[in-house]
């Protein structure tokens, strides 16, 4: 397995980025459920296609998140969008 030598933190669907790896430093899912959308690393979020799917349900259904009570006061979207890694957009 190649090096990548680059962890990814940011949720591949919605962006929520806490510091938690998701991928280690060789692309292997860490099976993290992600508190902002739901998916959990490396399941369903393999190709770029996938991706773009699950994001679009979740933005389709208005962008909820699984639990309200972690959602920041001064969440914004579009930012948060931004956090994605730019292969996964």
């Amino acid at each position: 397995m190649p090096t990548r030598n680059k962890t990814e933190t940011a949720c591949r669907t919605c962006g929520l980025d806490d510091g938690e790896v998701l991928f280690d430093e060789y692309g292997v899912p860490q099976y993290v459920i992600c508190e902002c959308c739901y998916n959990e690393s490396g399941i369903g979020d393999d190709t770029v296609t996938q991706v773009r799917e699950l994001r679009g349900y979740w933005v389709g259904n208005g962008a909820q998140w699984h639990d309200p009570k972690r959602k920041p006061a001064d969440w914004d979207l579009l930012k948060q969008i931004g956090n994605i890694p730019p292969e996964w957009r």
